[in-house]
């Protein structure tokens, strides 16, 4: 589990193919590595991957088919720049949210402009995610907490604040950019709640099981 506080902004050193899946290579910049060790979790871009090899300021991890296709790391090349997060302790402030490392889908940067000394972004999520995204509600994007300003449709807009600026990739991400979403896991796991018994079927939450179940009006 994370925060969604980013700790070090690290670099793509090398990305090699093995077996039909890769491993990545990434270099820690200021990220503590002194206490980490092998199978420790560290969020790439809100990606949670498991460290295979250590070293003074890089760490090796395999990232599979799957992760691949469903996040952003399948676009990531030698040089790319990435947000990196170790796993929380007990001992950790918990200064953003509780953040899985789970990626629920890829968005899209389609407008930024400056308001005072911060930045407004305006994102849209893939369809299937924006039922999540509530105004006020936080949510990690390329593993950064976020609290959603406004919401429309499947865009929402984002306040950025010039420490997260300067500390995080978010400094340099433009119109057009694609950032691994991830979701308030509150609201995932309330959506399986309200299925009750029919979690097991298939359809998911639909407007006629909110009227069955009373949420809402017939």
């Amino acid at each position: 589990m994370f925060t969604g506080i980013i700790l070090a902004v690290g670099r793509v050193k090398s990305i090699e193919s093995k077996g039909g899946d890769v491993r990545l290579t990434v270099e820690t910049g200021k990220l503590p590595l002194a206490d980490a060790q092998l199978g420790d979790s560290i969020a790439v871009n809100g990606v949670c991957l498991t460290a295979v090899e250590l070293g003074p300021d890089f760490f090796c991890a395999d990232v599979s088919r799957e992760t691949l296709s469903r996040t952003t790391l399948g676009l990531a090349k030698a040089g790319t720049a990435v947000n990196l997060e170790p796993a929380l302790t007990p001992t950790t402030r918990l200064g953003g949210h509780i953040v899985s490392g789970h990626v629920d889908g890829v968005g899209t940067v389609v407008a930024r402009r400056g308001d005072g000394r911060s930045e407004r972004f305006e994102l849209e999520a893939p369809g299937g995610l924006a039922k999540y995204i509530a105004e006020k509600g936080s949510i990690c994007v390329d593993g950064i907490s976020l609290t959603v300003n406004s919401v429309d449709g499947a865009r929402f807009g984002l306040n950025i604040v010039p420490h997260t600026l300067a500390e995080t990739t978010l400094g340099d991400i433009r119109p057009g950019h694609k950032v691994n979403l991830e979701v308030d896991i509150i609201a995932r796991y309330l959506e399986r709640l309200l299925l009750g018994d029919k979690a097991a079927a298939s359809g998911g939450v639909t407007l006629d099981l909110l009227k069955q179940s009373g949420f809402v009006g017939a």
